[in-house]
């Protein structure tokens, strides 16, 4: 499977921005009123990425530093070194990659422009469908269908 069905499958699949000036309580508001984990850091409102910043990187933040990290920009704190991956990039792939660099979410690009995002869940959910799909086949051969 390619992460290009899994964008496909996910429901109003548009990425959450915010932009590198917004302060880190902001995207924090950002992330809770999506409940979502994580937000792309964009200068264009989505069109490229130029870092990501995660829950993960608040809450370590914050232990550091205290609540004063809150009013300084997602610049500060974000990933600026993205792990991303292609459309046509295998669903196993993907996710030994996020196993290995223990991260989340990993943004999708093609030809530089940011078209979605994948979350570890969406790689999980995909190979446990497509088990599914493999063993019913399976079983279908053993009983004769």
């Amino acid at each position: 499977m390619l992460v290009q069905a899994i964008l496909k499958s996910k429901a109003g699949s548009g990425v959450v921005t915010v932009e590198p000036s917004a302060s880190v309580s902001q995207a924090a508001a950002i992330l809770a009123e999506n409940r979502i984990g994580t937000v792309i850091v964009s200068e264009d409102g989505g069109q490229t990425a130029s870092g990501i910043l995660s829950e993960r990187d608040i809450v370590r933040e914050l232990a550091a530093s205290g609540s004063g990290c809150l009013d300084k920009p997602v610049s500060t704190y974000m990933t600026k070194k993205l792990v991303t991956a292609s459309q046509q990039d295998s669903v196993e792939s993907i996710l030994s990659q996020m196993t290995e660099g223990r991260f989340r979410h990993m943004p999708v690009l093609e030809d530089g422009k940011l078209v979605g995002i994948v979350t570890l869940g969406d790689a999980v959910k995909a190979q446990l469908a497509e088990l599914a799909m493999e063993k019913d086949a399976l079983e279908g051969m053993i009983m004769g269908h």
